[in-house]
């Protein structure tokens, strides 16, 4: 990679911020008071020293990263464009973690792996994917591209593109928009049990109604 293609990348990360956090004001602000900025900056650095070999290097520089920032990404985690921890404390990232482009994470999500062997072990997330504050998604499964898993949620099967995922153990909603799935606000995301309850109960009283009018009329 170039330097002009480096200088525009940091640059691209700085303007990811301004896009998907209100409170940034200024590139001075953002360069110095954002931890998940630094941590996806040294991430590079590490996963560059990771991919030659320079196993204990990697890990040291990303020792020092989550000392600082609070943000805990491993070397061998493979991470996209664009990507923003917001706020960032506590985030924990594996090593075989995926992560495509545009995805943004909010404080305390956890991004772990389930089995002891050396495989894939971690999860996969596709484009435009948001993870609410302190979710947890554990195991070798997939966020589809637009996924959105609400605040707190812990997530142990794929979950479809376009899709929601809310709960302990996460419930999955489908049948969202596009548009619908761009003005969800991550800790509001829609209760596909919840929405199911409505639906019943909204029903019932249709129902009632009609008996209560048929009941009246005689």
């Amino acid at each position: 990679m170039s330097i002009k293609s480096k200088i525009n990348l940091l640059k691209e990360d700085v303007q990811t911020i301004f896009h998907k956090d209100p409170a940034a004001r200024s590139w001075a602000e953002v360069l110095l008071c954002y931890p998940g900025l630094h941590a996806i900056w040294g991430h590079r650095v590490s996963h560059y020293l990771w991919k030659h070999n320079f196993y204990f290097l990697a890990r040291f520089l990303s020792h020092i990263v989550r000392f600082l920032t609070g943000i805990e990404i491993h070397p061998g985690a493979t991470i996209g464009k664009r990507f923003f921890i917001d706020h960032g404390m506590g985030v924990v990232i594996g090593e075989t973690t995926e992560v495509g482009d545009d995805v943004l994470l909010y404080k305390g999500v956890v991004l772990g792996g389930t089995s002891l062997e050396k495989k894939k072990r971690h999860p996969t997330l596709g484009n435009h994917v948001i993870v609410g504050s302190n979710a947890i998604v554990i195991g070798a499964i997939t966020l589809g591209n637009n996924a959105r898993i609400g605040a707190g949620s812990v997530v142990i099967h794929d979950v479809p593109a376009n899709a929601t995922a809310v709960g302990v153990p996460a419930r999955i909603g489908l049948g969202y928009s596009q548009e619908e799935l761009d003005h969800l606000e991550h800790a509001k995301l829609p209760d596909p049990v919840a929405d199911a309850m409505k639906f019943v109960l909204n029903e019932q009283k249709k129902l009632e109604d009609k008996l209560n009018k048929f009941i009246n009329q005689k």
